[in-house]
């Protein structure tokens, strides 16, 4: 069977694509047939997306999941020890073409005009990131000031107070931790730069939740919003916050809140539960996820994050799974 172009999905077309992939993966991803055959859903009994079974995001750490095809490229979870989550990946180009209209669309200027300056350190300390891959691959596209700084506050500092001096626009993207780090060596008054954070703070630093990490970057660089990614291992596309930690999806990602104590049941908008996603450009693996992240979805499709299930929530979630 042939992967659909995700990219045509509109909110018109949204359900039918939905059930199309389903209806593929049901026989291209085993594991996730199996799951779904010990719930007793197939595509039979499958009309909407919101009756499609989600797959405990957890499963990645522990099967395989994945078409037959060939596998040319693994991304793998940074983690902090024990199992780490494996996408495994049959078509690289199914994942550009989904974070490269994604980001320019959130850029809103053309990709050549904006320098990305990138302090992923903990992501380009390892192998197969799936984050690293993104960046690396849009970096040529972007303004020839552009460029990855692993651990080199100052060579970053510098190239900052540059582009502020000619006034191009500048988008420090970087993992939490790093930020504050910079942050505290190098306060700056930022006129043409938007901080975007990536999440990562895990194992690092003392936990701080978005809210209060914004505030302190908003004080140290004189800005008055911080702008978010939303994006995982599991996942071929990303989500974008502008500010306030309201995520926009692309038309072929939606996300949904499911019961704390029902993981079937799926909730309606302005309620918090859990986080359910189906990203249409997995065509390869399995696009309906279960993640461990709580959040609340607004009428319009954007979401929030508001933190993780605790680990009774996470096991209490799996085992009713696999009771099922």
């Amino acid at each position: 069977m042939h992967t659909q172009d995700f990219t045509k999905t509109t909110s018109g077309n949204f359900n039918l694509h939905a059930l199309s992939t389903f209806q593929r993966q049901l026989v291209t991803t085993s594991v996730y047939k199996d799951f779904c055959s010990a719930l007793g859903k197939d595509s039979s009994t499958i009309s909407h997306w919101n009756e499609i079974p989600f797959f405990p995001i957890s499963f990645f750490k522990t099967h395989r999941i994945c078409t037959d095809a060939p596998v040319v490229h693994t991304f793998e979870s940074s983690g902090t020890g024990g199992n780490r989550s494996q996408h495994l990946v049959n078509d690289l180009l199914l994942y550009e073409q989904s974070f490269t209209p994604t980001f320019k669309k959130y850029l809103e200027t053309p990709l050549e005009e904006v320098s990305i300056l990138a302090l992923l350190p903990s992501y380009l300390e390892r192998n197969n990131s799936s984050l690293v891959y993104m960046v690396n691959a849009l970096l040529p596209q972007a303004h020839s000031t552009s460029g990855f700084f692993l651990n080199d506050f100052e060579a970053l500092k510098n190239q900052i107070e540059a582009n502020e001096k000619s006034e191009i626009k500048t988008l420090l993207i970087g993992v939490s931790f790093a930020l504050l780090d910079f942050s505290e060596q190098f306060p700056l008054t930022l006129k043409h730069t938007t901080i975007m954070e990536t999440g990562g703070m895990k194992g690092r630093r003392e936990e701080l939740t978005r809210t209060e990490l914004h505030s302190v970057l908003c004080k140290a660089f004189q800005l008055q919003t911080i702008h978010s990614e939303y994006g995982m291992t599991e996942l071929f596309s990303q989500a974008y916050s502008k500010g306030n930690g309201i995520f926009e999806c692309p038309p072929w990602m939606k996300v949904v809140c499911r019961d704390l104590q029902d993981p079937l049941t799926l909730l309606p908008a302005g309620k918090r539960g859990a986080i359910n996603i189906i990203d249409l450009a997995n065509q390869n693996s399995c696009s309906f996820i279960a993640t461990e992240d709580v959040g609340m979805v607004h009428e319009d499709g954007t979401f929030e994050i508001l933190g993780r299930m605790n680990h009774a929530e996470i096991r209490g979630c799996n085992l009713l799974f696999s009771e099922s």
